[in-house]
C-alpha cells in the first residue's frame, strides 16, 4: 500500500466492508480517495469474496499483497478463435446518429462508437480500474501517479495499431486532448478534459499528464466508454480538418476489435473484425449487425420472443409487457441497479424569445419557469410512485427525490418528495398566479408550458400522468414528442435536441458515468463566463442544457473537482444535489436501472458486465456463445 494511505484509515474501511456497512463499490471509491492503488483494492475485494464463502483468507497491507487488478470478464473465451462465432445481432431502438463520441450527446452513439474506439482504461462494474491501452493502472506505489494526485504517467502498450495499420502512439493521446479543447470542434467532452493543464508525449509509449490542481478524479478523462475515447492524430490532423472530422462522424478509425463496414445514420451499422486488433484470438464474432429504429417493446420482442436478435439495450417497457415477452423462452431480461435518473429538466431561459439567432438565450428569463413557485408546483404535481409502479420495475426502479441517486455515500438524506396538488395550488396562489377557473395568469403571463420528450410509449404515458396533474392546478400544458434519433442528436443545427432545449420542460434519463460524479454534476454548472451553458457561441456543446446559473453551486462544484479526499467530496456532492433539488432546478422521478436489457440465452451474460460506468458494448470483444 502506498504511504499516502495510512493503515488505520484503510483498515477501518475494510472493517466496514466486512461488517456489511459498505458495498464493494463504496469501498472502492473511498479507498481510491485515500490514494490506495487499484491492485491493492482489487486484491482486498477478491480476498473478501473468498472470506464470504467461508474459506480462510488473510489480508496483507503491503504492496506485495496485490497481484494486479482483475481483468475484464471473459467467460467462455478459452480456446476460442477470432471470428468463429459468425454474426452477432444487436437491436437498438434508439438508432445511432454519429460515431464520433466526443461530439455526441446520446448513449445510443456512445454504444455504437465503443465497438470501434477505445479508452486507455476501463471500469469494472464495482468501479475498479483496469488497463486497456496501457501496461498497468497508475498508482502511487508503481510511481505513475503523483502522491498529491496532481499528475499521472501512462505507459502505452507496445505494438498497438489503428485499424488502418498505423501505429498507436502517445501523440494520439495528447492530440485527443488538444482536439477536445479546440473550440472549433465543439466537443461535449471539454468540461471533463478541462481539468488537464498540460499533456506531453515524452516518448512514443509514454504520456505525462499534469492537472490544473490535484484531484481524486485523475482517471476520469481517460477512462470508460463515455469520456475516455482516444482519437487518431494521423486521421484528424491531415489535410482539411473539417472534412476529416465530418468523415469521422460516419466511419471512425479505431484501435478496438471491430471496424465500420457500413453506416446508415438512424438506421444500421455493420461492423467487421479489425484485422489489426492486438488480441489474436478475439473478437469471437466475425460480424456485428447493429440495427436501429422501431420501439423498445419491439426490440424486446425480437430477443425474448422471436429470437431474431441477440441483444436489446435500454428496455424502457412496462413491466407487465416484459414479463409476457419473457415467456417466449428465447432470452431473459436483466435489471441491474444503477444511478440512472429519469427526470424533468426545466428551462430557465425564454424558449420563445430569439436573441442573436438563438432562443433560450441565457440572459432572457423564462416568464414562467424563472418563478420558483411555478417550479415548486411542478415538483408537487409529479406522481413518482405511480410512474415507478406502473411504468418501471417498482422496487427495482423506485421513485426518488434526488438527482444524484444510487451511490449510498453520496445520496442525500435531506430531501423528500410528495404528490400534493392542494399544496401546489396554495403556493401558486401565494405567488400571485391567479386561478380564474381555467389557466392561471400572473399579470399578462399565462401559466403555459411546453413539455417535450422522446417518442416511447412509457414516456408518453409519463407525460400524460404529469399533464393531467398540472392541468388540475391551473397549468396549460402542450405535449411534444420528438424521434429519439433527433432528440438525442448533437448536431449544432438541430433545434429539437436536448442541448438546444427550446421548450419549458424536457424529460429523459441520464446517469453517473464515473465513480466520482463530477462529469454528471456538470449539468448545473455555469462555469467562468458561463462557458458550460449550452449556447450558440459554443455550438451547443455545453453540458448545462437548462441554462441554470447559481454562483453557490459553481463554487462548490469547483471544490469537488479539486478534492483529493472522497469523504469530503461526498459531502460536497450531497450539497450540490441539495442545491438543485431545493431550488427545483430539476425534477427527479425514478431511480432507473443502469441498463435494463434483453439477452439471448445463447450468450454468456457474465461478459456484458453492465454498469453505470461503461456502456453495454464495452466488453464486446469477449462476447461469445454458450454452445
Amino acid at each position: 500500500m502506498s504511504d499516502s494511505a495510512p493503515k488505520g484509515k484503510f483498515a477501518a474501511l475494510y472493517e466496514q466492508l466486512q461488517a456489511g456497512k459498505l458495498s464493494r463499490r463504496e469501498f472502492t471509491f473511498r479507498a481510491l480517495a485515500l490514494g490506495v492503488g487499484l491492485p491493492v483494492i482489487s486484491f482486498v475485494l477478491r480476498a473478501e469474496s473468498v472470506r464470504a464463502t467461508g474459506a480462510p483468507s488473510h489480508i496483507g497491507w503491503g504492496v506485495a499483497a496485490a497481484q494486479g487488478a482483475a481483468g475484464r470478464p471473459n467467460v467462455g473465451m478459452e480456446g476460442r478463435k477470432r471470428g468463429e462465432g459468425g454474426e452477432l445481432k444487436l437491436i437498438q431502438w434508439q438508432a445511432p446518429t454519429v460515431l464520433s463520441p466526443h461530439v455526441s450527446t446520446g448513449t445510443k452513439d456512445y454504444l455504437a462508437a465503443s465497438i470501434v474506439l477505445e479508452p486507455l482504461m476501463n471500469y469494472l462494474p464495482d468501479g475498479t480500474l483496469i488497463p486497456n491501452l496501457i501496461t498497468e493502472v497508475p498508482t502511487v506505489a508503481n510511481g505513475m501517479l503523483k502522491k498529491d494526485l496532481s499528475g499521472v504517467t501512462y505507459k502505452l502498450l507496445d505494438g498497438v495499431k489503428w485499424s488502418d495499420g498505423q501505429p498507436f502512439t502517445a501523440d494520439d493521446v495528447v492530440y485527443t486532448w488538444q482536439w477536445i479543447m479546440n473550440p472549433a470542434n465543439a466537443s461535449v467532452s471539454s468540461g471533463v478534459y478541462g481539468v488537464i493543464k498540460d499533456m506531453k508525449a515524452t516518448d512514443p509509449t509514454t504520456v505525462d499528464v499534469t492537472f490544473t490542481a490535484p484531484t481524486a478524479n485523475w482517471f476520469l478523462p481517460h477512462t470508460g466508454t463515455t469520456w475516455g475515447y482516444v482519437y487518431p492524430k494521423h486521421i484528424l490532423s491531415a489535410g482539411d480538418q473539417k472534412a476529416a472530422n465530418d468523415a469521422f462522424l460516419a466511419k471512425p478509425t479505431g484501435t478496438g476489435p471491430y471496424k465500420v463496414d457500413s453506416f446508415s445514420p438512424n438506421d444500421q451499422v455493420i461492423y467487421v473484425v479489425n484485422d489489426n486488433f492486438r488480441d489474436a484470438n478475439s473478437p469471437y464474432f466475425a460480424k456485428i449487425n447493429l440495427k436501429g429504429g422501431g420501439d423498445a417493446t419491439s426490440a424486446a420482442r425480437a430477443v425474448l420472443q422471436t429470437g431474431e436478435y441477440d441483444y436489446a439495450w435500454n428496455l424502457q417497457v412496462e413491466p407487465q409487457i416484459l414479463d409476457q415477452l419473457q415467456q417466449g423462452g428465447k432470452g431473459k431480461v436483466s435489471i441491474p441497479p444503477g444511478t440512472d435518473v429519469e427526470r424533468i429538466e426545466l428551462q430557465f431561459a425564454d424558449p420563445n424569445k430569439e436573441v442573436d439567432g438563438q432562443r433560450a438565450e441565457v440572459n432572457t428569463p423564462n416568464p414562467t419557469i424563472s418563478d420558483k413557485a411555478v417550479r415548486q408546483a411542478i415538483n408537487l404535481a409529479v406522481q413518482r410512485d405511480v410512474i415507478s409502479k406502473q411504468l418501471y420495475a417498482g422496487d427495482k426502479e423506485p421513485p426518488t427525490a434526488n438527482i444524484l441517486a444510487g451511490l449510498p455515500s453520496m445520496e442525500s438524506k435531506n430531501t423528500s418528495w410528495e404528490f400534493n396538488l392542494d399544496k401546489a395550488k396554495q403556493i401558486l396562489d401565494q405567488a400571485g398566479w391567479v386561478d380564474n377557473g381555467g389557466v392561471r395568469k400572473k399579470g399578462d403571463v399565462e401559466l403555459s408550458v411546453t413539455y417535450v420528450t422522446s417518442i416511447n410509449s412509457v414516456r408518453q404515458k409519463e407525460q400524460a400522468i404529469v399533464k393531467q396533474a398540472l392541468e388540475k392546478i391551473g397549468f396549460k400544458v402542450e405535449l411534444r414528442q420528438v424521434d429519439s434519433g433527433i432528440f438525442f442528436d448533437s448536431s449544432p443545427g438541430n433545434e429539437q435536441n436536448i442541448s438546444h432545449f427550446y421548450n419549458d420542460l424536457q424529460m429523459y434519463t441520464n446517469n453517473v458515468t464515473t465513480p466520482i460524479p463530477t462529469a454528471y454534476m456538470l449539468s448545473w454548472y455555469g462555469g467562468p463566463d458561463l462557458k458550460n451553458i449550452c449556447q450558440k457561441s459554443n455550438q451547443w456543446s455545453g453540458q448545462n442544457y437548462g441554462r441554470y446559473h447559481n454562483p453557490e453551486y459553481d463554487k462548490l462544484f469547483e471544490e469537488a473537482e479539486k478534492s483529493t479526499d472522497l469523504e469530503s467530496a461526498a459531502q460536497i456532492f450531497i450539497k450540490l444535489n441539495d442545491i438543485v433539488i431545493n431550488d427545483v432546478a430539476v425534477v427527479p422521478i425514478v431511480d432507473r436501472s443502469s441498463g435494463k436489457y434483453a439477452i439471448s440465452n445463447t450468450l454468456h451474460d457474465e461478459n456484458v458486465a453492465v454498469s453505470d460506468f461503461e456502456v453495454d458494448y464495452w466488453n464486446i470483444r469477449n462476447w461469445n456463445r454458450t454452445t
